[in-house]
Order: structure tokens, then C-alpha cells, then sequence
């Protein structure tokens, strides 16, 4: 980034207070009352800044922030900002990251993620963690690596997503997806997956009530089952689990491989039995 001007240690108040800046290091500053401060601005680095007030980062473009912090107030703070690379930040701020393209997050913690990354593009996060409601409703092509997410109705609507080495306590998470990835991943949550659309699941262990149901191609590799019941009701599916499944309820087709099911429910007035294979180890070995 060719930094041509140099802000240090500013307080900076009223609205609009560097809107259109261009070409920018700003340092040690703080952003106080006074809405949209970096509204439309343009090659700008943020070190170690702290924004107190709405909207800081609106309709800009080739912003990179180390070390900052988003306070409460700071809500709806990046939205339709293009090319955002953060890294070692705080946001203590909802509704944040909205309609952006070509988003970098490293070790980044989101304390209220409610309403937060919404209709994004080109994401990337390593090492995230996040609580609230609603996280990454719609966005699509994501990358994420090490994100911890407490949030129920996590992901909806989101397509292309890829996520290893990751933790999500979630009710209803990835319910409308498509082409989601899920790799060496622990999740729990009711009703996981549902009205997804090619979901794969890969060395992942998963706790869920009514989980997997409603599911157009569901793929479950070397994956564990815990507390699992009535899974994979109306989902078509390709599922090798490693443990005892506790119930599972009118799949739709595929085949079902796991150590042991304990209890196989198939309303035949709903389903057709015999479009779904069940294999369990432990009839093999008797």
C-alpha cells in the first residue's frame, strides 16, 4: 500500500471527520463521537485505532487495520467496503461486516457477532472467534480455519463455504446452504443442516436433536455421532459413522454405515425403505 500521508495520535470528533481520505497511516487514534469518520475512503492502514461511534468504515476500499478496537457504539461499522484485511482486533460491535468483497480476518475476536457478516464475498478468516445470533447469513466463497462461534442460526443461506479445525455451538446452523464443507470440526446444535444442499462433513463429531433432516446429498465422513436422535428424516445421504447412532428417523435414499443404531425408525407411508442401505458393524461381527 503507497502511504503518503501520516496521522498519529488524533481525536478525532463530528461527523465525517476524515470522509474521502485517501492514502492514509493513522495511528494511535481515536475515532469518538461523530458518524461514517472513513466513509468512502481509499488506501487507508489503521494501527492500533479505536473507534467509539456508528458506521466508520463505509463504501470504502483497500483498508488494512492492525490492533484495533470497535467499542459498542461503533455498530455497523464496515459495511459495503471492498479489499478489508484486520488482523489482531477487537469488535465489541453488532451488525458489523455487511456487503463486502475480499474480506481477511486473523485472530480476531467478534464479542457481539449478532446481524454480523452478512452478504459477504471472498472471505477469509483464520483463527476468529465470535458469539451472536445470525453470523454469515447469505455470505458466499469462505475460507475459515480455527473459528470458535457460539450463535445459533449461524451460516444460513451461505454457499461455497469451506471450515476445518473449528468449534460452532449452534442451533440451526447451515439450514439453506449450498456447498458447504466441514472439516476435523466439533458442532452442536437442534436441528443442524436443514434444507441444505450438498453438506459434507469430514473427521467431524456432531451433537444434535433432529439433525441432518431435509438434506438434498448429505456426506458424513469418519464422523461421530453424540446424543444424536431422529437424524436424517426426508435427507438423502452418505453417512460412515464411527459411533452408535441413537435414532434415526425416514431417511429419503443412500446408505447409513455405523456401529451400531439405537433405533431405526421407517414410516413406510412416508418413505420408501428400500432407497436407504443401513450397514451396522456390530450385526456384521454377530
Amino acid at each position: 500500500m503507497d502511504v503518503k500521508k501520516e496521522i498519529r495520535q488524533e481525536f478525532l470528533t463530528g461527523e465525517r471527520a476524515l470522509f474521502k481520505a485517501a492514502d492514509t497511516l493513522i495511528i494511535d487514534s481515536t475515532f469518538a463521537d461523530g458518524e461514517s469518520p472513513l466513509k468512502e475512503s481509499r488506501n487507508i492502514e489503521l494501527d492500533h485505532c479505536l473507534f467509539q461511534w456508528k458506521y466508520p468504515l463505509w463504501y470504502s476500499k483497500n483498508i488494512q487495520m492492525r490492533d484495533c478496537v470497535w467499542f459498542e457504539m461503533a455498530r455497523a461499522g464496515v459495511w459495503y467496503t471492498d479489499d478489508i484485511r484486520i488482523r489482531d482486533c477487537v469488535v465489541d460491535a453488532p451488525k458489523n461486516f455487511r456487503r463486502c468483497d475480499e474480506l481477511q480476518m486473523r485472530n480476531v475476536t467478534l464479542s457481539r457477532a449478532e446481524e454480523t457478516l452478512w452478504h459477504c464475498r471472498h472471505v477469509i478468516m483464520e483463527n476468529v472467534t465470535a458469539r451472536g445470533d445470525y453470523f454469515a447469513m447469505n455470505s458466499t466463497d469462505m475460507s475459515i480455519d480455527g473459528l470458535t462461534l457460539t450463535g445459533n442460526y449461524s451460516f444460513d443461506g451461505a454457499k461455497n463455504v469451506e471450515i476445518r479445525n473449528s468449534k460452532l455451538i449452534s442451533r440451526d446452523a447451515f439450514w439453506n446452504t449450498e456447498n458447504v464443507t466441514v472439516y476435523d470440526s466439533f458442532i452442536s446444535g437442534e436441528y443442524l443442516g436443514w434444507n441444505a444442499k450438498n453438506l459434507t462433513l469430514i473427521h467431524c463429531t456432531v451433537e444434535s436433536l433432529q439433525g441432518m433432516c431435509y438434506i438434498e446429498n448429505l456426506v458424513m465422513k469418519d464422523c461421530k455421532l453424540l446424543n444424536t436422535t431422529l437424524a436424517f428424516e426426508y435427507s438423502t445421504v452418505e453417512a460412515d459413522i464411527t459411533n452408535t447412532i441413537d435414532s434415526v428417523m425416514d431417511p429419503a435414499g443412500g446408505i447409513i454405515r455405523a456401529e451400531h443404531i439405537g433405533e431405526l425408525i421407517l414410516n413406510r407411508d412416508r418413505i420408501d425403505p428400500s432407497r436407504t442401505k443401513i450397514v451396522c458393524r456390530d450385526a456384521e461381527e454377530k
